[in-house]
């Protein structure tokens, strides 16, 4: 007889308000924060558990999700064939007059979507992390542990253990602590001056995340968290393992470069690393590895074009991600990374800056470090990322210096704009042309 493959579902917690990526999430959820031109946040989780071979997967929403909901709607339908599908679902007060009160709390109250699916064994990832990782690879390593659960572990510097949740293991890969942020981390057996980071991803066996879930439901002292209660309170009964991510994930088309890349991206300043990183030659996140493609919902929109070719007006682009209908007019871009239907004007410079979809950047405006929300003008002449007392006193900045401007706001003209900055060059502006 065929031994059956193991029935899998997955289980993405996209509540998150990410008020550290503020403004970006002032109007949408952390998990719906656009990235790399054409994505959301969202995509590289969900591609992750789609090219692992998941295909039913719930998506747990709360804050300002309507963004989210959209594009999972626009982006993410799976063929019914096979009961495939992802589906948003959104507190729904099956517990109680209460919404999602922690990610804990927030499987505990959707326990019904696992009863209807009777899975095996259940995929918990978090909604807004970047990287590639075949979860199967994991799924494999939890059923031969025998654990109740497996958690995802980065390994990262011992000196940087104070910024992560660290997880102390044995030889056998079983955890014997889990530790939030520790001063005194104790480094890996076979690499002492390493740790295991929680990457916030778990394999659970179904039974074992049943109860502990509803055992925590129950417990008033809990904060229903995934990793501060579940995971420590599993660590402690003796069911948990670690996977070692940065040795054991093997990605088709992966290198030795990127292999073991994941990022944060909970802050400004890692937002715009983030992005950073996708622009080099060599990138250590490589968005054109096809083999183990990320999935989004492209717009039907024209290509990008790049305008004018002469002295003090040539529209350029280098070492930067540039997206359909991104129109660049006699601009220079550098280093910067241009989300879709971006307009470059004349004598504009742009460099080191994520721009976001439908933001025009006016004649002879300077744009650097920074990160600028959707449908923003910038007016001719204006410097951002120049000076930086005149940049906190107009927008906000964030502790690495990175200038951020808010979906939809209006940015004034500088009152001290030379000249030189308002007209860019001696050409006269042509709406037909420099568009």
């Amino acid at each position: 007889m065929a031994r059956r493959n193991p029935k899998v579902f997955g289980v993405v917690l996209a509540g998150g308000a990410g008020k550290r990526l503020a403004p970006l999430t002032r109007d949408r959820a952390k998990p719906a924060v656009p990235f790399g031109g054409d994505y959301r946040l969202v995509d590289f989780a969900l591609s992750n558990l789609v090219n692992s071979g998941y295909m039913k997967i719930a998506v747990l929403t709360q804050y300002k999700s309507h963004s989210l909901d959209a594009h999972l709607a626009k982006t993410w339908r799976m063929s019914p064939l096979l009961g495939n599908y992802i589906a948003p679902t959104p507190a729904q007060m099956r517990t109680g007059e209460r919404w999602f009160e922690g990610s804990a709390d927030a499987i505990y109250q959707n326990l019904n979507l696992i009863r209807d699916e009777k899975p095996d064994y259940i995929c918990v990832f978090g909604a807004d992390n970047l990287y590639r990782m075949d979860a199967s690879q994991m799924v494999d390593e939890h059923i031969a542990s025998g654990a109740g659960v497996t958690v995802a572990g980065l390994r990262v510097p011992i000196e940087e253990a104070f910024a992560f949740g660290v997880i102390e293991s044995d030889e056998n890969g079983r955890i014997r602590a889990f530790r939030e942020k520790p001063s005194d981390p104790v480094g890996l057996a076979d690499d002492p001056s390493q740790v295991f980071a929680s990457m916030g991803n778990y394999v659970f066996t179904a039974s074992a995340l049943i109860e502990a879930v509803t055992r925590d439901a129950q417990d008033d002292a809990s904060n229903h968290d995934m990793g501060g209660d579940i995971i420590t309170t599993m660590v402690e009964r003796g069911e948990a393992a670690v996977h070692d991510f940065s040795n054991a994930n093997d990605v088709p088309g992966s290198t030795d470069r990127d292999r073991g890349y994941w990022r944060d991206v909970g802050t400004i300043d890692a937002y715009h690393a983030a992005h950073m990183d996708l622009i080099s030659v060599h990138p250590i996140f490589n968005l054109y590895n096809l083999e183990w493609p990320i999935y989004t919902w492209h717009d039907p929109l024209p290509p990008a074009k790049f305008v004018f070719d002469e002295k003090d007006r040539r529209g350029s682009a280098v070492d930067s991600m540039i997206s359909s209908g991104v129109v660049v007019s006699g601009g220079t871009v550098r280093r910067s990374v241009l989300s879709p239907m971006a307009k470059v004007h004349t004598g504009a410079l742009v460099e080191n800056s994520v721009i976001l979809h439908n933001v025009d950047i006016g004649r002879g405006s300077v744009v650097r470090n920074a990160i600028i929300d959707k449908n923003v003008e910038i007016p001719p002449g204006t410097r951002i990322g120049v000076d930086p007392d005149e940049d906190r006193r107009r927008f906000a900045v964030s502790e690495g210096g990175i200038v951020t401007i808010g979906k939809d706001d209006v940015v004034e003209p500088p009152s001290d704009a030379d000249e030189v900055y308002r007209t860019a060059t001696t050409q006269p502006a042509d709406p037909e042309q420099d568009l």
